[in-house]
């Protein structure tokens, strides 16, 4: 069986939906330390508007600061043509666009349509591949929508589908707001991986009902070997309401699957360690059981 990695999503997904905005040298900091705990592939940042989300302002200024940390990938969320060219100015060359399986969703995230969302992304998946670039496309709510309820498997495979045949190189499914079941989550991968390999795709679960981690092993076992995952489960869908779990936690998926089953394996403790550096600066505790259990358990040590 082949090996699974860990995509980091935090420094983005992670970030973008916490209350407190980093500082550019506090990011860059972030960055660097996943990448002294083993991580490889990492989301750095998003080049759009920074009066809409104000947690990624200065993005192409944490993506050049961090040019020569080592990474195998530092991906970039770009959202439209002039995203892109932001993103090929700062010498990217890792990419990710991102289209929902829900109308509303759609409308209310990004002012368009799935079809319009779509088509966006097609110019962009063009122009980055004459460009020499890598692609990742988010393909979100493929669960459920907090406007429309549950989602058609059919449309899952319609969109990724749709995206692949673009030029997308990998498909990440997401479970936006985290209300999937192992049983769900089983279903929807089967089917997508049926018209796309299961090579090409990842997956990104959320952690709102506690199945962040079964949904990825779920995923690890119907044969997908790229798994989002967020440093002390930062993140999440503001759908969720303030006090619900975010994306799943990086420690966790680690812990549970031990070093041995990663390409690159992280170091546990040093994750943990920056679990806690960064929920000093985000001001709450982290939301990985892990890193929440590893405190419980240095402080017992200590009396």
């Amino acid at each position: 069986m082949s090996q699974v990695e860990i995509v980091e999503v935090g420094p983005r997904d992670g970030l973008q939906n916490e209350a407190i905005t980093l500082s550019i040298d506090n990011r860059v900091e972030l960055i660097a330390r996943l990448g002294q705990a083993g991580v490889r592939t990492i989301e750095v940042g998003s080049f759009v508007r920074p009066d809409r989300i104000p947690q990624m302002a200065d993005s192409e200024a944490v993506f050049v600061a961090t040019s020569n940390l080592g990474f195998d990938q530092r991906i970039c969320l770009v959202p439209n043509l002039k995203g892109l060219e932001t993103a090929r100015r700062s010498g990217v060359r890792d990419i990710a666009v991102f289209v929902a399986t829900s109308e509303t969703f759609n409308l209310r995230n990004t002012n368009c349509s799935v079809e319009e969302g779509l088509n966006k992304a097609e110019l962009v998946v063009k122009i980055s591949k004459e460009n020499g670039m890598k692609v990742r496309a988010y393909v979100s709510t493929v669960v459920g929508c907090p406007y429309e309820g549950k989602t058609k498997v059919a449309d899952v495979v319609r969109i990724s589908e749709r995206l692949f045949n673009m030029g997308c190189d990998e498909i990440s499914l997401g479970d936006t707001i985290g209300i999937g079941k192992p049983s769900e989550i089983k279903n929807v991968l089967t089917a997508v991986r049926n018209a796309i390999p299961v090579e090409r795709l990842a997956f990104h679960g959320h952690d709102t009902y506690g199945m962040g981690l079964a949904n990825a092993l779920v995923a690890i076992n119907c044969g997908v070997r790229r798994i989002d995952a967020s440093i002390g489960g930062l993140g999440g869908c503001p759908f969720g309401g303030a006090r619900a779990k975010g994306n799943l936690a990086t420690e966790d998926l680690v812990y549970a699957l031990g070093q041995s089953e990663f390409r690159f394996p992280p170091n546990l403790s040093a994750l943990i360690d920056i679990s806690w550096w960064l929920a000093e600066r985000v001001g709450h505790d982290p939301r990985s059981a892990v890193a929440l259990a590893a405190f419980a358990s240095r402080i017992g040590r200590n009396h």
